[in-house]
């Protein structure tokens, strides 16, 4: 490419996708890519991560290939592009296609009709995709989901730590963007080592979502929590929201349970087949359906602006997947609420999970459970609490219009010095 050529990135933008402006640091973002430049990204959910590399890979040559690791989220992105651009604009390549698609996605790419060609790492790996992509005039790659590539991050896939050798394999040099909205100083570091990025251009852009609004309530036993739910999403008649659960079981139970009380719900989960959970996603887009139950696998790229809550049956494994699927909420710039229930004996069940794990992994869902533990149980400002989880220095304006519960809760104290030296008397006497 002549990187010389001069582009007006505000009319691309409006030619490709028919937007007026650029949000937040995308236009300079768009530029480091069109200038071959590798570029790591830290953006918080919302903030438009896919038109970072959607629009550079529309206006340059080649084919952009992107690294994604589900495949709702893949349909979810083609389907974006191919609203706005023709069919063959952008496919994905995955265990779900036919002999006779495949075939016909790799003579499209071939031809140069393909602008944006979606993969998951496992499939990026395999020798007949080394094969083909030696075929294909590679314009960059982007890499999605880029926490997935540390050990430290909440969804370490290992996988994701080899992609940079299998480019290197099909071709040196080819310039890579990588974007997370989700990811501590240290996974940070991390990341942009195992990507090799020591002249990257880096823009970061803060985790604080003013417009959403933190709670976290004590979680009671079944019937009393799913009772409690009912009583939340009754607040919002009509309105778009997610709820999440660990378990399979648990969200077909809440789907039913809301459905009983008059509330348009689906469940979703990876026991579903294909063709029911792309339905479930449509019907949920299409607002056929208000509110879906879900396991953590829904809502990677789901872009409905208009999500209104999100409510945690089970509080999330860490505080990268908490940020993530209350992020889910409000991207429309108006206020999303985002309830969790919360047990200790729910925390308790996560550790016996870890136990089988080997010990680095061990090791690091355990820390990432405490940090959950600390959130749930403290009594300063969640809000602060997750950006100082995050590497976010200046807090001084965060949770200015009571954001979280305990912000907004006046805190009702006692002195307990007399009780209190009353039990260290009786200690002392006893021991």
């Amino acid at each position: 490419m002549d990187k010389s050529i001069k582009y007006d990135y505000q009319s691309e933008l409006k030619h490709f996708f028919g937007f007026d402006s650029f949000k937040g640091n995308q236009a300079a973002i768009v530029e480091s890519i069109v200038k071959q430049q590798d570029t790591f990204v830290i953006m918080p959910t919302g903030g438009g991560k896919s038109m970072c590399y959607q629009l550079p890979a529309l206006m340059l040559e080649g084919t952009a290939i992107v690294i994604s690791p589900l495949i709702a989220l893949m349909k979810d992105q083609v389907d974006a592009v191919r609203s706005h651009q023709e069919e063959d604009t952008a496919h994905f390549i995955n265990s779900t296609l036919s002999k006779k698609a495949l075939a016909g996605i790799k003579e499209a790419v071939k031809s140069g009709a393909t602008k944006l060609l979606f993969l998951a790492p496992e499939t990026l790996v395999k020798d007949d995709t080394i094969d083909f992509l030696h075929e294909v005039n590679i314009s960059f790659v982007a890499i999605d989901e880029a926490h997935c590539i540390s050990e430290w991050g909440h969804d370490f896939r290992p996988e994701y730590r080899n992609i940079k050798k299998t480019l290197n394999g099909i071709r040196k040099g080819i310039p890579i963007i990588a974007l997370t909205a989700s990811a501590t100083p240290k996974v940070q570091q991390d990341i942009q080592k195992n990507l090799g990025f020591t002249d990257a251009n880096s823009f970061y852009q803060s985790f604080d979502r003013i417009n959403l609004y933190y709670e976290i309530r004590p979680k009671g036993e079944k019937e009393v929590v799913f009772k409690d739910i009912v009583k939340v999403i009754s607040q919002y008649p009509n309105k778009s929201g997610i709820v999440y659960a660990h378990n399979r079981k648990t969200v077909e139970e809440l789907a039913e349970c809301l459905s009983l009380n008059g509330i348009k719900a689906a469940p979703y989960h990876a026991g579903l087949d294909t063709k029911k959970r792309a339905q479930t996603q449509d019907d949920f887009l299409m607002e056929e359906v208000d509110v879906i139950c879900a396991t953590i696998a829904f809502g990677m790229g789901i872009d409905k602006p208009d999500v209104r809550f999100v409510i945690h049956h089970d509080i999330s494994k860490s505080l990268e997947n908490y940020y993530q699927e209350t992020g889910r909420a409000g991207r429309d710039g108006l206020e999303g609420d985002c309830i969790a229930f919360y047990r200790p004996r729910d925390i308790q069940k996560l550790e016996r999970f870890l136990s089988d794990k080997p010990l680095l992994e061990r090791e690091v869902g355990m820390q990432m459970l405490q940090e959950v533990v600390n959130l749930a149980e403290t009594g300063a400002c969640r809000r602060k609490y997750m950006l100082n989880y995050f590497g976010e220095a200046d807090l001084s304006t965060s949770c200015n219009d009571k954001m979280c519960d305990n912000c907004r809760s006046e805190r009702v104290t006692q002195d307990a010095t007399e009780p209190l030296k009353q039990a260290l008397t009786i200690v002392a006497k006893h021991s």
